[in-house]
């Protein structure tokens, strides 16, 4: 078993992957059911920055991070501008951004940390989540990975952030790509596929195809291709191969809604043990 969806108490579903040790790491893909946002946002937006009621994402958010046994005044979350920049947050940086969006580590897209017990969280609704673990040095990254991320390779440059900061060697770290919007339903002009043409020329051709003269981007193949390139084994990647826009009625999508929704999470903490 890869991707998973595990009914927990109140609605709220985690997507799991099976590639990480309960033990050692919690984890989390959220869905959009069983918070208490109204329409768009229904149900359980984490995202303070869409046009939700804060009260609202500050509610779903306790919901979530309670549904894993973690604090939700201790969730740490980056600002998430598509760039490609990775930040190494503490024990200092607990809570930022868990109640005020401004609050948030500012112009970031990645985060990393070795502390136990420091949630880090990310918001998407169509973008591409990429988590890691690595179980010798104890150390997790989430990356935010929409077309600009990934195009600038915010996946290498996350994973190698780990082994400059721990010590992280690809060849044992664990990887998992989350649910994205696919190929079939995100289409991309020319100046988009011109750029992962040149960003990628060893496989452009398995993440992009035409159809009917318009170009489809596979962004989770993308992310795939590119952490198999940086080092990480085969045995040691998981991917969800879940369509956000498909799966509209478990998770947000920013393209399928009219850009008017809310945001699922993903959610990484250390076990202390």
């Amino acid at each position: 078993m890869s991707y998973f969806l595990q009914h927990q108490q109140n609605n709220i579903w985690h997507g799991k992957f099976s590639l990480f040790p309960e033990a050692a790491v919690a984890h989390c893909i959220s869905t959009r059911l069983g918070g208490v946002s109204d329409k768009p946002y229904a149900s359980l937006n984490l995202g303070l920055h869409v046009g939700d009621e804060p009260s609202k994402v500050r509610d779903n958010r306790r919901l979530l991070l309670q549904s894993l046994n973690l604090k939700p005044s201790a969730v740490c979350t980056p600002e998430q501008i598509h760039g490609d920049k990775v930040a190494r947050v503490t024990a200092q940086d607990a809570g930022r951004g868990s109640l005020d969006y401004a609050d948030c580590i500012p112009g970031t897209d990645a985060l990393i940390t070795s502390e136990p017990e420091l949630p880090l969280m990310l918001c998407y609704a169509d973008c591409t989540p990429i988590l890691f673990f690595d179980p010798e040095n104890l150390a997790i990254g989430i990356a935010h990975g929409g077309w600009k991320g990934t195009a600038a390779s915010i996946a290498k440059k996350t994973l190698l952030s780990m082994e400059i900061e721990f010590g992280t060697k690809p060849e044992e770290c664990l990887a998992a790509v989350g649910p994205a919007i696919g190929a079939s339903c995100y289409t991309v002009g020319d100046e988009v596929a011109g750029i992962f043409r040149q960003n990628f020329p060893a496989y452009a051709d398995k993440i992009l195809t035409a159809t009917d003269n318009v170009w489809h981007l596979d962004l989770a193949a993308a992310n795939r291709y590119e952490l198999l390139d940086a080092g990480i084994l085969p045995e040691n990647l998981e991917s969800a191969e879940t369509c956000t826009a498909c799966e509209n009625q478990w998770y947000f999508s920013h393209r399928k809604e009219g850009g008017h929704t809310g945001r699922h999470a993903a959610v990484m903490a250390l076990r202390r043990y």
